[in-house]
């Protein structure tokens, strides 16, 4: 006689499992999208400051629109 078949089968456990495995990927994926999007912020401020550096000779120009990049890019993160 086949013992397996008398066995009791806890599908509900499974799925309960199996849906917090799927939630945990979907909100790890998620995740994942953000720090990517901020990496790309973040470029994007690196880049537009080196520019404004090298654009202009005058230091004082320079300081002060590298220095409203990196205000904007702080009000960014505080919000």
């Amino acid at each position: 006689m086949d013992t397996d078949a008398k066995a009791p089968r806890p599908h509900a456990a499974w799925k309960e499992v199996l849906q917090d495995a799927m939630d945990e990927i979907v909100n790890k994926t998620k995740e994942n999208d953000e720090l990517k999007e901020r990496i790309s912020r973040l470029e994007d401020i690196i880049n537009r400051a080196s520019l404004a550096f090298f654009s202009d000779a005058s230091h004082r120009k320079v300081s002060i629109a590298m220095h409203k990049i990196l205000e904007e890019f702080t009000r960014e993160a505080k919000s």
